[in-house]
């Protein structure tokens, strides 16, 4: 049996007293949290879902999504996340390509999945934040046990993309994540029975799946949940809940350091800080080290990778702006755009492969091979390797924009300012900023005789995509810069010095 939820029954027969989940006054044991999971996932088997089925799970860090999450593994699912800042017409997509049958919801997010569901043969299941107490789980007869899995059969559909096309959904199997995640608890951040974790990192992308969640299962750690990262809250709940370990991306950093009065929260209880998701600036993390007294170390991964790949490992040296050496089971290569090895100091194409290598993009043979012609997955990133074997990250092949650790995918947002009558052109692009590490900025070319302010425009897209990827700066132009087959050129779209 490789079914990944086996370690959630493992650890709770061993430590089945011990704090699970955490959130605020609320405490769940790990015999609760079995059990709250085996009503999950009976309530998914009364429901008629076979191994294999697609279940979708929209919650914040509440202990709704880990019971889901693990109840829907039991019952041998395949678990979609999804942000629950989506819109209904975002969500539409991952119902479709996914083909999801049921999708779980929390309260504040339902209204948008049953939005999304309109016409299509998917359930919409409401779900209070708490889950366990939760009364549509509460009389469902619990499976006595995990569906039997392969280590190949896939447990997670996490959806990602570059900037062109529609997402793909990242296959990520039972033997993918358990691998990881036991990787990463054990040789990484060292986690044991004893250790508190932070649950700031959102559980629906794979940092906070694999290194907050499913490490803590393993080990019989607690996790403690923050639903929307605040940086005094996260301090306060430090001191509160002893936490040991910190896992953020680098705005989490910088957002704790922008506390006011910072020095007067008790951080003594951390041992371990790591930092991932983009790149830590090196003036960060050193006024970190310096304010807070803990060391913080950086690792580097993706979606489809389970995610890490790479890591300043805790007993070798660390060198600040670098994202370590490959991690146990996962390999790191430089190529050019042939494929062929780049030695020396020269820069080029990271490509990964391992463990923790995703199975393929669901329903996407050739985007997979494309992305892994040949048992490397090509990451779009472009990085250097020193002598030691450590992995800088230099650039990004891909015009993804990465703001405060969310992924943030020009194509989706130019989508929805397409569809403003008054738009005859736009070009989504980052801009540097130093809190966020990049901002969302639009270019607009207006049709001929159109008129619209840029307030229109950036209201316009708020009303259709999340909170955290519409463009706060949107300009016009008379026309956007194009190649000579009519492509346009984001790399030679410059903001407005107001806006830079």
């Amino acid at each position: 049996m490789t079914n990944l939820a086996t370690a959630l029954v493992e650890t709770a027969e061993e430590h089945g007293d011990r704090p699970a989940l955490r959130l605020d006054d609320q405490t769940v044991t790990y015999r609760d949290f079995l059990d709250a999971a085996g009503r999950a996932a009976g309530f998914l088997r009364s429901r008629g879902l076979e191994p294999g089925a697609r279940v979708g799970l929209v919650f914040p860090n509440v202990p709704a999504f880990p019971v889901v999450f693990y109840g829907a593994l039991m019952a041998g699912c395949v678990v979609v996340p999804m942000n629950p800042l989506l819109k209904g017409r975002e969500i539409e997509y991952y119902l479709d390509d996914a083909g999801i049958s049921v999708v779980f919801a929390w309260d504040d997010a339902a209204d948008a999945s049953r939005e999304a569901a309109q016409g299509r043969d998917v359930e919409v299941v409401a779900v209070g934040a708490a889950g366990p107490d939760d009364g549509v789980l509460e009389g469902a007869s619990p499976l006595d046990g995990p569906v039997d899995r392969s280590d190949d059969d896939t447990a997670v559909i996490l959806y990602t993309s570059g900037t062109t096309g529609s997402p793909k959904g990242a296959e990520l199997t039972h033997a993918n994540l358990a691998t990881n995640a036991r990787v990463s608890a054990r040789t990484l951040i060292e986690i044991s029975t004893d250790d508190v974790v932070m649950g700031c990192l959102p559980l629906f992308h794979v940092f906070g799946l694999t290194c907050g969640l499913n490490s803590a299962v393993l080990t019989g750690a607690c996790l403690t949940l923050l639903p929307r990262f605040d940086g005094a809250k996260a301090l306060t709940m430090i001191g509160r809940d002893g936490v040991t370990v910190f896992e953020g991306v680098p705005t989490m950093y910088s957002g704790l350091l922008h506390v006011e009065d910072r020095e007067q929260y008790d951080v003594s209880s951390l041992r371990c800080c790591i930092s991932g998701g983009s790149a830590l600036p090196v003036e960060v993390l050193r006024e970190f080290e310096e304010t807070f007294g803990c060391v913080v170390l950086e690792g580097y991964g993706l979606s489809e990778t389970s995610p890490v790949a790479s890591f300043n490992h805790p007993h070798a040296e660390r060198r600040p702006g670098s994202v370590g050496t490959p991690v146990e089971g996962m390999e790191l290569r430089l190529v050019d755009d042939e494929g062929n090895d780049v030695t020396g100091d020269d820069a080029g194409e990271i490509a990964i492969r391992g463990d923790g290598l995703m199975k393929g993009y669901w329903g996407r043979p050739d985007a997979t091979a494309e992305s892994v012609p040949d048992g490397w997955f090509r990451t779009g990133d472009v990085g250097r390797r020193d002598e030691d074997g450590y992995y800088f990250i230099v650039d990004r092949k891909k015009e993804m924009i990465i703001r405060g650790g969310y992924n943030v995918y020009p194509r989706e947002i130019e989508e929805a300012l397409y569809e403003h009558a008054a738009v005859a052109e736009v070009a989504v692009v980052g801009i540097e900023n130093r809190d966020l590490g990049e901002e969302v900025g639009a270019a607009v070319a207006l049709r001929p005789g159109a008129e619209v302010d840029v307030e229109e425009l950036r209201a316009f897209a708020k009303e259709r995509v999340a909170a955290y990827k519409y463009p706060r700066h949107v300009w016009l132009l008379d026309e956007l810069p194009k190649g000579p087959t009519g492509k346009i050129l984001r790399r030679e779209i410059v903001p407005p010095d107001e806006v830079r």
